[in-house]
């Protein structure tokens, strides 16, 4: 089955995905916002709870990055689906 390629988002949604994502990436690979024993978190240096707010906050970032890049909703792709199988018969 041929899939026709999906309408383009504007520019500025792929420009807030980008750096939603550079943001997200951005912050676990540069080493030196985050390699400080102080600030401490009771017994934790910040270097480890700086990472684990990392994650959910990237886990965050990913999803509204999905949100905004998606095309259409499950429901509606298979309500199309079915009329174009319908239209087959």
């Amino acid at each position: 089955m041929v899939r026709h390629a999906s309408p383009t988002k504007s520019p500025a949604i792929k420009v807030t995905v980008t750096v939603m994502l550079a943001v997200a990436i951005g912050g676990a690979l540069w080493v030196p916002i985050y390699a400080h024993l102080l600030p401490k978190l009771g017994d934790f240096p910040f270097f480890y709870w700086y990472q684990l707010i990392l994650v959910p906050v990237t886990a965050f970032l990913c999803w509204i990055s999905y949100l905004l890049l998606r095309t259409e909703s499950a429901a509606l792709a298979r309500e199309r689906e079915r009329e174009r199988e319908e239209a087959r018969r």
